[in-house]
C-alpha cells in the first residue's frame, strides 16, 4: 500500500495567558489504505474522522500541548481505541485543556510505526517545553507543529516559551535534515528545509 499524507484544516480559538485568537490549524493524517496516525486533533473531530475513513488509527500524536492542537485528542483516542501521545514537558499546558486526562509520554528518538515505516520523534522545545517535530524520512517529510513555519520560528512571546531555545532546536534538530525535506506546518502553507535554512541569521537578528 502506498504511503500518503492527508491535510485537514480546522478552525477555532487558541487561548493562553488570558488572550484568545481565531486560528486555522493543519491536522495531518499519515498512513496507507489500512492504517493511519493522526497528528494534532484540532478544533473539530468530524472532518478528521472523515479523513480517517474507517482505517485503523495507530496513534493520536500531539506536537505540543496548546489547546488548539489537542482539542479532540482524548475523544478521538477513545473513539478509535488509539493511544494519545504527548511529550511530558507540556504537561502544564495539557492540564489547562484536559485536566485529569491521561496520555502516553512521547520521547525524543521514539519511533511510531505506521504503514510499514516509522515516524521519528524529534524533541524541539522553544515554542513550548514539550514541542516535538515528526520526521518521516521515507516521504521526505517533517511535521513541524508550531516550531518552524514558512518564514521563521513559531511564536515565543507567551508562557512556557523561549526564543533562544526554539532557535537552538531549529538549528540543531531541523536544519540538519536534507534540504528537500518538505515541512508540513501546524498552521498555513508548507515549506522546505532548504527554503528556510538560509534565513536563520535573519531570524536571530529579528528576535521574537
Amino acid at each position: 500500500m502506498s504511503l500518503r499524507i492527508d491535510r485537514v484544516v480546522t478552525s477555532g480559538v487558541f487561548e493562553l495567558d488570558g488572550g484568545s485568537w481565531e486560528v486555522d490549524n493543519n491536522v495531518w493524517v499519515i498512513g496507507d489504505d489500512d492504517e493511519v496516525v493522526i497528528v494534532d486533533a484540532a478544533h473539530d473531530p468530524e472532518p478528521i474522522v472523515e479523513a480517517v475513513g474507517g482505517r485503523t488509527v495507530r496513534a493520536v500524536v500531539c506536537t505540543h500541548g496548546h489547546n488548539d492542537h489537542v482539542t479532540f485528542a482524548p475523544r478521538l483516542g477513545a473513539d478509535f481505541d488509539a493511544p494519545v501521545l504527548l511529550h511530558p514537558g507540556d504537561e502544564p499546558l495539557w492540564q489547562l485543556t484536559h485536566p485529569g486526562v491521561s496520555y502516553r509520554n512521547l520521547a525524543d528518538g521514539q519511533r511510531i510505526p505506521v504503514a510499514g515505516t516509522d515516524i521519528q520523534v524529534l524533541h524541539a522545545p522553544g515554542h513550548s517545553p514539550g514541542s516535538v517535530c515528526l520526521h518521516l524520512p521515507e516521504a521526505g517529510a517533517l511535521f513541524s507543529g508550531d516550531t518552524l513555519f514558512s518564514g521563521g520560528p513559531g511564536a515565543t512571546g507567551r508562557s512556557f516559551s523561549d526564543f533562544p531555545t526554539i532557535i537552538e532546536s531549529i538549528r540543531n534538530r531541523l536544519l540538519t535534515l536534507p534540504e528537500h525535506t518538505r515541512v508540513h506546518t501546524g498552521h498555513g502553507d508548507h515549506t522546505t528545509i532548504g527554503t528556510e535554512a538560509p534565513h536563520l541569521s535573519e531570524w536571530i537578528a529579528r528576535g521574537h
